[in-house]
């Protein structure tokens, strides 16, 4: 027979294997501290990547285009998207005029400039 059947006591060793469950209970923990509750819309993203656009032969130094390249500082970004409240802005000073309702510098100047012009006629100064 080739090989060795007997089981290894280190193979299962908690040094040795970093395992799902104590990843996710740090992870559970965290999400409770922040208040989140299993019902919550939550999104995972991962962020720090880059996507080659162009066209390769597909070999590690020139990947297909499309391909997924995750950096070494690539990190995971959870959204609470039930938690993320959509309110839209509100004018609490009425004097305020909202952007697209000032004038525009161009029609500023012409009334300045048409003052100008008449006061000049007149004779005014």
């Amino acid at each position: 027979m080739i090989g060795k059947l007997d089981p290894e006591e280190n193979v299962m060793d908690e040094e040795n294997m970093m395992y799902p469950g104590k990843m996710l209970g740090e992870l559970a923990i965290a999400l409770e501290k922040l208040g989140w509750e299993y019902g919550d819309d939550v999104a995972v993203e991962i962020a720090g990547s880059s996507v080659y656009m162009i066209d390769g032969a597909g070999t590690k130094w020139a990947p297909k285009r499309g391909t997924v390249k995750y950096n070494k500082d690539a990190f995971i970004v959870i959204k609470n998207k039930s938690r993320d409240p959509f309110l839209p802005s509100v004018n609490d000073d009425p004097e305020r005029l909202a952007h697209h309702l000032k004038q525009p510098v161009e029609t500023v100047r012409e009334s300045v400039d048409s003052k100008e012009s008449s006061e000049q006629r007149s004779g005014t100064t």
